[in-house]
């Protein structure tokens, strides 16, 4: 599986045009996403202080199914690869979804169901 942290209006678009698309993907070509190991660095990293997120969890067989391409690509900054996604999302990629934000503290903590596995 695959993971995105996206912003609330972007799933929210997702679910009326039957794709999740985001501003990474017209301006880069591509759709930023992480292992479960990489989010809630990516978390700390990029969404601190953001609010009106949700955590997308995607099935990378049913992205390849649909003819999107994902290709992981080293990121020096991070000093290790990412999944990168060549196209919008189909709906029936995205396996499941969870209300994603940062405590009283700041920190970011993965959905329970994450976390068991």
């Amino acid at each position: 599986m695959l993971y995105r942290i996206a912003e609330a209006v972007d799933w929210h678009r997702a679910q009326q045009t039957g794709f999740f698309a985001s501003a990474d993907l017209a301006a880069e070509g591509f759709i930023h996403s992480s292992e479960q190991h990489q989010i809630l660095e990516t978390a700390r990293r990029y969404y601190a202080g953001r609010a009106a997120l949700v955590l997308l969890e995607w099935d990378e067989a049913a992205l390849a199914a649909a003819g999107v391409r994902v290709a992981r690509e080293w990121v020096a900054s991070r000093n290790e690869a990412f999944a990168h996604v060549f196209g919008p999302v189909p709906l029936a990629a995205v396996r499941r979804t969870w209300p994603f934000g940062a405590d009283a503290a700041g920190a970011f903590h993965l959905p329970p169901e994450l976390a068991e596995e």
